[in-house]
């Protein structure tokens, strides 16, 4: 399996990983992110999540498990040759990140969780009526409105809708809490207070030890990623660690 990726900037290294169906361009390029950390002296490396963008291609659901998720961003340390980096995973890449931090915690610097708040531990992630959206012959098929949402979204990043249902049919995993409760690395848990997605960031910062909320005001799953509300917040989190 390839891992497509981007490394820009030089600094200390952010590695951001994206959520399910967008790719590294549409999640972290196009917002701005990648300017925005490297500006502020940061390095930033972002992939494709294995099934997306210009990643391999998989379609069995067994081998989207959120473990293997979460080891594929440890891979990638491995091969840049880096012993630990910042974090930043939104929606199912918060999953990831999250994960990566419960099972190589000595590798996370820091963990930030954009579009992620309590349904990383209650509920397993995106529910599974969106792979059937995605395996439907047309969008004019679809009538839930969640998966009528993504399917739009599948069909605007021209993504392999076959690898992204099994995607989601393999990723739903969750945390306990006394698993997030484990994680050492600083946090910071972003979401906008109009998603219906991620759920409560504060009831998951409750539950993590120095972990700390903060509110995307007036933005949903889709919109918050490239707010300036929360690309303030994540470069001000950053700094705080020499």
């Amino acid at each position: 399996m390839e891992l497509a990726y981007i490394d820009e900037g030089d600094g200390e290294p952010v590695v951001l990983v994206h959520g399910f169906a967008s790719n590294k361009e549409v999640n972290w390029v196009y917002p701005g992110w990648v300017t925005t950390l490297t500006r502020a002296g940061r390095r930033a490396i972002a992939f494709d999540n294995r099934g997306h963008g210009a990643s391999t291609k998989l379609y069995d659901p067994a081998l989207y498990h959120s473990d293997l998720m979460a080891d594929d961003i440890r891979a990638l340390l491995d091969h840049l040759g880096l012993a630990r980096a910042d974090v930043m995973g939104y929606s199912m890449g918060a999953r990831n990140a999250a994960f990566l931090a419960r099972a190589h915690g000595d590798r996370v610097r820091s963990a930030i969780l954009g579009g992620l708040g309590i349904h990383l531990v209650e509920g397993g992630g995106l529910p599974g009526s969106i792979a059937v959206a995605l395996e439907a012959p047309s969008i004019e098929e679809v009538t839930d409105p969640q998966g009528r949402i993504f399917r739009a979204f599948a069909d605007q990043t021209n993504s392999d809708r076959l690898a992204l249902a099994a995607c989601i049919r393999g990723s739903r995993q969750s945390l306990s809490p006394s698993e997030v409760a484990r994680i050492k690395a600083p946090m910071l848990i972003a979401v906008g207070t109009e998603d219906k997605v991620a759920g409560s960031p504060h009831e998951l910062a409750a539950l993590v030890p120095g972990a700390r909320a903060l509110d995307i005001p007036n933005r949903d799953h889709m919109l918050s990623v490239g707010d300036r509300v929360f690309k303030e917040a994540v470069l001000a989190f950053l700094a705080e660690r020499p």
